[in-house]
């Protein structure tokens, strides 16, 4: 892979030293939990890149096989029309017949050629917008851990009291807590911008394009709390 490009590995990498970070500061929380998700879901992710990166062979031969026909089936019937147009057919009528079987057959090829030279792009696509909109609602999952994190209840902890079970975060432990949700965002963001090495399907492009405005508007929306803290 060319320097410059993005690497899975990496990614791998910093997802592991974030999940020890939230271990360490906030043992057993539920954003550890989804840490630990979002590890899983890059394990997959690398999955279904690599094999978007892999030409699906027997379908390739499959497509082969009907680009022959296709071209046997013209041939003859270019032939035919020669025959024709020579006066060596002894029956006009019968090879006119024969020709237009010739041309509903190529017709008939050729409709299912269009239809198996999408069909690898449309299993990778499946397979691509699977593990994006899992990536997708992620980030959506994040963004609930976030959201009831409120920077008041740091900066006034008596008033908190009585409204929360546990004991509220005072402000350093919020904004680590925030900080996470932020590097976690942009790590989803990352794994699904990992499909554009593999892929230059449309739809796939849209929806990763629509996964990084989704995190742009949900990390906008933590760190307005951070700023608050600060």
């Amino acid at each position: 892979m060319p320097r410059g490009e993005l690497k899975s590995e990496p990614i791998h990498e910093t997802i592991v030293k974030l999940n020890a970070r939230i271990e360490s500061r906030f043992p057993g929380s539920g954003l550890g939990e989804v840490g630990q998700t979002l590890l899983n879901l890059a394990a997959v992710n690398d999955e279904v890149i690599a094999k978007a990166r892999r030409p699906i062979w027997w379908l390739r031969v499959l497509i082969a096989c009907g680009v022959l026909a296709l071209l046997v089936t013209a041939t003859w019937a270019a032939f035919q029309m020669i025959r024709i147009a020579t006066g060596e057919s002894p029956s006009i009528p019968d090879l006119l017949q024969g020709v237009d079987a010739a041309v509903n057959e190529i017709i008939l090829l050729g409709l299912a050629l269009v239809f198996m030279t999408s069909m690898e792009t449309r299993f990778k696509r499946r397979q691509s917008l699977s593990i994006l909109h899992r990536l997708r609602g992620l980030a959506h999952v994040v963004d609930m851990h976030q959201l009831t994190k409120d920077p008041e209840f740091s900066l006034r902890p008596d008033n908190s009291a009585s409204e929360t079970e546990k004991p509220p975060l005072d402000r350093f432990q919020l904004e680590r807590y925030l900080d996470y949700c932020s590097e976690m965002l942009a790590l989803t963001s990352k794994l699904a911008a990992l499909h554009l090495t593999a892929t230059q399907d449309p739809v796939v492009l849209s929806v990763i394009n629509e996964i990084e405005a989704l995190v742009t508007g949900l990390t906008r929306k933590i760190w307005q709390k951070i700023i608050i803290l600060q």
